[in-house]
C-alpha cells in the first residue's frame, strides 16, 4: 500500500507540468500582442501629421494598453512558472527581474490585480478621452467595471496581508 501511495503521490506531482503547455500558450499570445503593438505603431508612424492631438493620444494610450497586457502576460507565465511548476535556474543572471526573488502566489495574486487595475485605467482614460462618441450606459458600465477591479485588489492585498501575518505568528510559536 505504501508503494502504491507513493507512487500517486509522485505522479500528482509530476502533472503541475501539465500547465507548462499552457505558458507556452501564454508566450504564443504575447507574439500576437508584439504583432499588434508593431501594427498599431506604424500606423501611428505613416499617419504622423494627419492625425489630431486627441487621435495621437488614442493611439499611443493603445500601445501603452498592449504594453501593459504584454506586462501581465510576463508576470502570469514567468511567475506562474516558478510558483506553480519549477524554479527557474536563474542564479546570478543579470537579468533576473528583480521581483522573481521573492514571489509566491500571495504576491502573484496581487501583482496580477495592480496590473488590472492599470489596464482598465488606461481603458478608462481612453473612454473619458473618447466621451463625446460614447453612450452614458458604457461610460457608467466601464467604471463600475474599474471600481470591481479596484474592490477586489484592495480584497486580495488586504487576505494576503492577514495571511502572512497569521504565517508569521504561527511560526514564531513554534520556535
Amino acid at each position: 500500500m505504501k508503494k502504491l501511495t507513493h507512487a500517486m503521490e509522485g505522479f500528482i506531482f509530476w502533472s503541475r507540468w501539465l500547465q507548462a503547455p499552457l505558458y507556452l500558450g501564454l508566450i504564443a499570445a504575447q507574439g500576437v500582442y508584439v504583432y499588434q503593438f508593431m501594427h498599431e505603431l506604424v500606423h501611428l508612424i505613416s499617419k504622423a501629421g494627419t492625425l489630431t492631438e486627441v487621435e495621437v493620444m488614442l493611439i499611443v494610450l493603445g500601445l501603452i494598453d498592449v504594453v501593459m497586457i504584454a506586462n501581465l502576460l510576463i508576470m502570469v507565465t514567468i511567475g506562474g512558472y516558478e510558483t506553480f511548476v519549477s524554479k527557474l535556474d536563474l542564479e546570478g543572471d543579470p537579468d533576473q527581474p528583480e521581483w522573481l526573488s521573492h514571489v509566491n502566489a500571495g504576491v502573484l495574486k496581487v501583482k496580477l490585480a495592480v496590473a488590472l487595475i492599470s489596464i482598465s485605467s488606461i481603458h478608462l482614460l481612453r473612454t473619458f478621452i473618447n466621451a463625446a462618441q460614447m453612450e452614458d450606459r458604457v461610460v457608467v458600465i466601464q467604471i463600475g467595471i474599474h471600481m470591481s477591479f479596484l474592490v477586489s485588489a484592495i480584497a486580495i492585498a488586504w487576505t494576503d496581508k492577514i495571511m502572512m501575518q497569521s504565517l508569521a505568528v504561527s511560526s514564531q510559536t513554534k520556535h
